[in-house]
């Protein structure tokens, strides 16, 4: 029978590599491998204490819980949105991406991480915006418009209130102040 895992802090492709490196130490046969969740084959000897140790040692854990597994998937949903810079309203987006009222899925959110998804949605725009002027190739208004901002003095604006600087400080600091994606929250 196949394992499927759901694990959770994996949300950029060096976790996926990572994960699958020590699956296949492990001597695991991965059937497929996506952010957030791992199915094994059949041929897989499944040793839950021992892969638990190993993943917990990269900041990885097993969620066992269904709605843990829901909050993750938010999580992952929210970060390829941004990521793939889907305009999309939030709400409109995750309705329709687990078939269930963005309320219900709002509430669970705000109740299991103590902060909303739409904060978390900003959070993440907030360490965008800091990678994007890191790699310098965009000005601020170019950085604006692909996050879906309306224009670059609404994002300075928030830039401002959720790091305590401008966009122009945290450019010429010398140790940029940057969150891991899967330490947001």
């Amino acid at each position: 029978m196949k394992t499927t895992l759901y694990i959770k802090n994996m949300v950029c492709n060096r976790c996926k590599s990572t994960v699958e490196r020590e699956l296949n130490a492990l001597g695991y046969e991965v059937e497929s491998l996506e952010l957030g969740k791992v199915v094994l084959s059949e041929n897989s000897p499944f040793n839950n204490s021992e892969l638990e140790k190993i993943l917990i040692k990269h900041g990885f854990e097993i969620i066992k819980d269904e709605t843990e597994v829901l909050i993750e998937d938010i999580k992952i949903a929210v970060i390829k949105k941004i990521e793939d810079q889907d305009n999309e309203n939030i709400s409109a987006f995750l309705q329709k991406k687990f078939d269930k009222s963005y309320s219900a899925l709002s509430k669970l959110f705000s109740k299991t991480e103590g902060m909303t998804i739409e904060k978390y949605e900003i959070t993440l725009k907030i360490e965008k915006v800091k990678e994007l002027i890191q790699l310098g190739q965009d000005n601020f208004s170019e950085i604006a418009y692909s996050l879906d901002y309306h224009n670059s003095s609404h994002l300075a604006k928030q830039f401002k209130n959720e790091t305590g600087i401008s966009m122009t400080e945290f450019k010429n600091l010398q140790n940029w102040d940057r969150k891991s994606l899967d330490g947001i929250v």
